[in-house]
């Protein structure tokens, strides 16, 4: 996913030492008899001894913890010790910590929860995804085991999407052929903390399902299924998706892809801290495939029907790291309710003009989902929709 920061600077110029001291001695006042509270500064937050740090979801603007637990934050630097926590004022009755009540659990697939779970993060001008706004999208992990240490890793593979509480969905080159032993982790949001309003849920992946006519050259049939030890449990942060039927034809809408990859192509290219979304237009086979033969492709490439393409539009694109990600497309007459399209498969260049990226072709493959779920003793029931 691309990301574009922009720092701003301020310079200070024209003052004393002493009276720099003087006005940083008014402002900032430290306390030694409350260990546990953060100064704050001038209009951020609370100040001196009125001052507490909570979690940023539960201050409101006018610096009192806020009782339903609904929070307004702006992605910004803060003085306490995390980026999920904010200097508050201390309530005038309690200091209990005060969880949100969950909102009534919908019944069905594909929910995507708009407006987040909890609070809304306002400052979202670099495309991250609401907190729990894709309560299907997974993170794949890989264990490594570094020499002279005991502790086992956990290593970002790739992402994925729940189809049910026991299975998901996934790109077969993420974990084709691999000596690796894999978990998942559904709920995750920010990757740098554990300081969020629902805890994440790691699983074990207990064996890996391949398409069998995947081919790894050219990527053809590039989808598996990973079969968990144990379920996760459907929350407000974790739920599966929906699944198109067999052979629909997906086309004249836009469709979001998400993920944790890269913001640019190549070794300059960071991988990201909060899962960012990007809204894309689903672009018909002929036109992809003519586009694809002005790159290194050439006028004879052709596009395997085993793919779909979304995006073309400068800047906006999935990148490395985004493999096994889900394309996913509102339901016709299901408001807010969405379907997995595609998977994340390949591309040239990440963001090009007029490029489009390659996803997995989800409604070529139904019915071979189903056959799988159907031989492990699953229900299908999960991501129907029909």
């Amino acid at each position: 996913m691309r990301q574009f920061l922009v720092l701003v600077c301020t310079l200070v110029v024209g003052i004393s030492a002493q009276s720099l001291d003087d006005l940083i001695s008014q402002i900032y006042k430290p306390t030694t008899d409350s260990p546990n509270l953060q100064p704050g500064l001038p209009g951020i937050g609370g100040t001196g001894d009125t001052c507490i740090c909570v979690p940023y979801y539960l201050c409101n603007s006018n610096n009192t913890i806020n009782t339903n637990g609904e929070g307004l934050i702006d992605i910004r630097i803060q003085e306490c010790p995390t980026s999920l926590e904010f200097c508050c004022n201390k309530p005038d009755i309690t200091e209990q910590k005060i969880t949100p009540k969950p909102p009534v659990k919908r019944i069905g697939c594909g929910y995507r929860n708009a407006d987040g779970i909890g609070f809304r993060i306002s400052g979202d001008g670099d495309n991250e995804a609401q907190y729990g706004e894709f309560p299907w999208m997974v993170a794949i992990l890989r264990e490594e085991v570094v020499a002279d240490n005991p502790n086992k890793l956990n290593v970002y593979q790739c992402g994925g999407a729940l189809i049910h509480p026991s299975v998901v969905l996934t790109a077969a080159h993420c974990v084709n052929g691999k000596d690796k032993k894999f978990k998942i982790r559904a709920g995750e949001w920010d990757t740098q903390t554990k300081n969020e309003l629902f805890e994440n849920q790691d699983r074990l992946v207990k064996s890996v399902i391949v398409h069998n006519q995947y081919y790894a050259g050219a990527l053809y049939n590039d989808i598996a299924l990973l079969i968990l030890e144990t379920p996760v449990v459907i929350a407000e942060n974790v739920d599966v998706i929906c699944l198109p039927p067999q052979e629909l034809s997906v086309e004249n809408t836009r469709c979001f892809a998400t993920g944790w990859g890269k913001d640019v192509f190549g070794k300059e290219g960071k991988y990201q801290v909060i899962l960012k979304k990007v809204e894309l237009p689903i672009v018909s086979r002929p036109t992809c495939q003519d586009n694809l033969r002005t790159t290194r492709l050439g006028k004879f490439f052709e596009l395997h029907n085993s793919f779909i393409c979304a995006g073309g539009e400068p800047g906006k694109d999935t990148c490395k790291g985004d493999g096994g990600s889900p394309l996913v497309c509102p339901i016709p007459g299901k408001p807010n309710r969405y379907y997995q399209a595609g998977i994340v498969a390949w591309g040239i260049g990440c963001g090009e003009k007029q490029i489009p990226g390659v996803y997995v072709n989800i409604p070529l493959f139904r019915n071979w989902i189903n056959e799988q779920m159907a031989a492990n003793g699953f229900d299908t029931t999960s991501y129907s929709y029909e």
